[in-house]
């Protein structure tokens, strides 16, 4: 595994894109798992395929692209969508620091 860099991950495309991989994946595993499949295929594939980890003060955080629900191509309400969503960002945070080591 490669050492993280904060600094780094400023271009982590080029440094850490396996470790951005394996962290991606395993969020969808586990979220897979709990949540309707469906759902999180539509999430992963028409919402966090435009998001962004990024570093900052310590925390990873993902940055969303605008309207994440409009991109879904799925019927669901609102609460429920943001409540998955969330969950799932938090999901992916977690792996992020599960895959550089952090814990």
């Amino acid at each position: 595994m490669t050492e993280f860099d904060p600094e780094m991950f400023e271009d982590k495309y080029v440094h850490y894109f396996t470790e951005l991989q394996e962290a991606y994946k395993r969020a969808f595993d586990t979220m897979n798992e709990e949540y309707d499949s469906q759902l999180i295929h539509t999430i992963d594939q028409q919402v966090l395929n435009e998001s962004e980890p990024f570093y900052d003060d310590g925390a990873f955080r993902i940055d969303l692209p605008e309207s994440p629900m409009a991109r879904a191509d799925v019927v669901v309400g609102e609460e429920k969508f943001e409540h998955i969503l969330d969950r799932y960002t938090d999901e992916l945070c977690q792996e992020l620091r599960v895959v550089f080591d952090l814990e």
